[in-house]
């Protein structure tokens, strides 16, 4: 019967050591919520978001402060992932954005969209790159574009 009780609490013992083992694992794999701000200004120049460049894994959020009034996130038609869906927030709305589908994602500001008041999210581990950006850009959008996409090849 001794002998019964030292294996079982051997067992536990033994599941307890492989659950603190792994927490940390699953605490990797755990969806994240990441920020981002809409802005009248900061360092890279008028009307961004920030960051300009957002990395995360499928099934993260992202959360859209409307830090200055005036602003909205929504997605670009032409830069949402097969199988994503658009979403649009209304002027001074903070929304949180769920996005499952991997690929490159275009959000703008509606009313700054020509402007250049947009951003890029990598959902998965492909970054952007001027392939992703579409032909019918404004102007002042496809230059922002290409400023994120410049300094996140920095950073990456």
């Amino acid at each position: 019967m001794k002998m019964f009780f030292r294996l079982v609490s051997l067992g536990f013992f033994a599941i307890g050591c492989l659950t603190i083992a792994f927490l940390p694992l699953a605490a990797l794999a755990a969806p994240q919520t990441h920020t981002v701000e809409m802005l009248n200004r900061d360092d890279t120049g008028p009307m961004p978001f920030s960051p300009g460049y957002l990395a995360i894994q499928p099934g993260d959020t992202v959360k859209f402060l409307a830090t200055h009034s005036g602003h909205n996130a929504a997605t670009i038609e032409e830069m949402i992932p097969e199988g994503g869906e658009a979403f649009i927030g209304n002027i001074n709305e903070e929304i949180e954005v769920t996005l499952n589908e991997e690929g490159i994602w275009g959000i703008k500001c509606s009313p700054h969209y020509t402007m250049g008041m947009v951003m890029l999210i990598q959902v998965g581990d492909t970054a952007a790159t001027e392939d992703d950006l579409p032909d019918n850009l404004p102007p002042a959008a496809r230059q922002r574009f290409m400023d994120i996409l410049e300094q996140s090849s920095h950073n990456g």
